[in-house]
Order: structure tokens, then sequence, then C-alpha cells
């Protein structure tokens, strides 16, 4: 599985080094589709990063996993 990930990630930085010049043409709204992109990816991670709060805390060993601080399963 390994080797077609890192065959693939090969072809594209292949194609990104050795493709010719384009003369391509960028609107206004293509910087601010690139900004909402990046802001609602770091959005998505600190909402992940609260989801799982707890678990990131028993990971670092700050604090213990307990059945009284888990979520249950409704």
């Amino acid at each position: 599985m390994k080797r077609p990930i890192s065959l693939l990630i090969v072809a594209a930085l292949a194609a990104l080094v050795f493709s010719p010049a384009a003369f391509a043409y960028l609107d206004p709204g293509s910087g601010s589709l690139l900004l909402q992109a990046i802001l609602g990816g770091v959005a998505g991670l600190l909402v992940a990063g609260k989801l799982f709060w707890w678990r990131i805390l028993a990971f670092f060993g700050i604090k213990q996993n307990s059945e009284s601080e888990t979520p249950s399963e409704d």
C-alpha cells in the first residue's frame, strides 16, 4: 500500500516540476476561495480538537480516563 502512494506523490511532483509555463488568469475570487478553504480547515481542526480534547489529555498523561468523564453512547 505504501508503494502506490509514493508513486502518486512522485508523479504529481514530476508533473509540477516539468510542466511548461502557463499564462493563466486568476480572478480576484481565487484568493478569496483559497483563504476561505484555509480558514475552514483551521476551523475544522479546532472543532475536532474540542471534540476529542479528553482523549488528547489522556494521550499526554495530563488527565486519566475514567468512566464518569467519558461521554455516554446514547
